[in-house]
C-alpha cells in the first residue's frame, strides 16, 4: 500500500472542538456570512470553509442529530435531494469529472462536527492533486471562496427555478 503523507491536515484535525456548533448557527445567521448556498425543507447545502477542493460543499439537515437513524423518512429524503441538487449544480458550473460524497460518523472515523450529521459532496478532476501538499504542505485551492458562493448560488438558482 502507498501512503500519501498529509500533514497540513493535523492542524484542522487537533484543533479544539467549538462549543457552537456551525450548522445549527448557519440555520440562523444569514447565508453570504455562513456561505450556505441553498436551504430545502429540511436541510441545506453550505461551502466547507477548509475544503478539500474547490466547490466542495456539506449537507445538513436543519435538526441536530448525529446519525442517519435518527432522521425521519422527509427528513432522508431532503437530505439526498440536496445532495443530488449539489452534484448537478457542481457538475454545470464546474464540469468535474469525479466525486466524492461521503459521510464521516464519529470523531474516529474523520468528522470535524460529531453531533451533527452532514454529507460531503467533493468535486475532483483528473490532476487535481499535485507537488503543493507534498513539497510545502500546502494545498492550492484555486478560487476565492465568495466567488464559489456566487457561482454555485446563480447556477442552484437556475436549476431549482427550471424544475
Amino acid at each position: 500500500m502507498r501512503v500519501l503523507w498529509a500533514p497540513w491536515r493535523m492542524k484542522y484535525i487537533s484543533k479544539p472542538q467549538s462549543e457552537v456548533c456551525i450548522f445549527c448557527e448557519a440555520r440562523y445567521r444569514p447565508d453570504n456570512e455562513c456561505y450556505v448556498v441553498f436551504r430545502g425543507s429540511k436541510s441545506f447545502i453550505m461551502l466547507n470553509l477548509y475544503p478539500y477542493n474547490t466547490a466542495h460543499v456539506m449537507v445538513a439537515p436543519y435538526r441536530h442529530v448525529n446519525s442517519f437513524e435518527l432522521l425521519d423518512d422527509d427528513e432522508l429524503l431532503d437530505l439526498m435531494k440536496m445532495v443530488k441538487l449539489s452534484i448537478k449544480a457542481i457538475s454545470m458550473e464546474y464540469k468535474p469529472q469525479g466525486f466524492n460524497v461521503g459521510v464521516n460518523l464519529g470523531h474516529v472515523a474523520g468528522a470535524g462536527v460529531e453531533g451533527h450529521l452532514h454529507i460531503h459532496v467533493v468535486p475532483r478532476w483528473l490532476g487535481d492533486t499535485n507537488f503543493m501538499p507534498v513539497i510545502s504542505s500546502t494545498k492550492v485551492i484555486p478560487e476565492d471562496i465568495n466567488e464559489t458562493f456566487s457561482r454555485l448560488r446563480k447556477t442552484i438558482t437556475k436549476i431549482v427555478g427550471s424544475d
